[in-house]
């Protein structure tokens, strides 16, 4: 009797269908998405927007730094000056931000 008992047991004791194991590889996925990824391309979008309104007379910083005033934009370079006669030829990906106007670099 106790054998029919355990054979009754181990037969509802199924093993669960195979995209059950998929399921936490989804959620990892998914988490990793929404913290991760779909910020980071929104902060991309927002910095692509911003140097494709760049216009002259803007001051920016370069990804190495330097602070400068545009004074040439066109489809791919930049011309900064970034101080009396010092003019200096970027590519516009590398601007890291635009300082908006009224705002001070830290050094100055």
């Amino acid at each position: 009797m106790t054998i029919d008992l355990l054979a009754a047991a181990a037969g509802a004791a199924e093993a669960p269908p195979a995209w059950i194991s998929f399921l936490p590889i989804i959620g990892m996925i998914a988490i990793f998405w929404i913290l991760i990824i779909r910020p980071q391309m929104k902060r991309q979008k927002e910095h692509q927007a911003k140097v494709a309104g760049m216009k002259k007379g803007d001051q920016v910083v370069t990804a190495g730094g330097l602070v400068g005033k545009v004074i040439k934009v066109d489809d791919t370079y930049v011309e900064l000056e970034l101080g009396t006669n010092v003019r200096v030829k970027a590519i516009k990906a590398t601007i890291g931000d635009i300082i908006p106007p009224g705002g001070t670099p830290a050094n100055d």
